[in-house]
């Protein structure tokens, strides 16, 4: 609750209206915030000049600068990381072949079995 009294300080009754898109600040943008607010300067002062959505957003930067340092600020790259270790493409006509006929060879050795078990159920 005292989080939301701030954001209406700060932005009125704008404060309690959602934004309809995330925004997203650059690495320069941050890095000048987070050197102004280590300097002395106020959070809740810093959000209003810089039409931040709450002081939060500062705080977290700055904890982010205080344990990573300045790249922490960058911006990650976003969904899910490549696979580096996926087989290749192309698989020689050579390494196809040798697959199919295990395949086959296992099907056969399947079926074996069933017929197998079936002329022993019958039994």
């Amino acid at each position: 609750m005292k989080g939301l009294y701030r954001r209406w300080r700060i932005r009125g009754q704008g404060a309690l209206v959602t934004k309809p898109t995330k925004r997203s600040y650059s690495f320069d943008f941050k890095l000048a915030l987070v050197e102004r607010f280590l300097d002395g300067e106020t959070a809740p002062d810093l959000a209003a000049e810089a039409d931040l959505s709450s002081p939060v957003l500062l705080m977290s930067w700055v904890r982010s600068y205080r344990r990573d340092g300045a790249d922490a600020l960058r911006p990650k790259p976003k969904g899910r990381p490549r696979n580096s270790d996926a087989p290749p493409a192309e698989v020689s006509e050579l390494e196809r072949l040798r697959r199919e006929n295990e395949r086959l060879r296992a099907e056969v050795a399947y079926l074996g079995k069933l017929r197998a078990l079936r002329a022993q159920k019958q039994r």
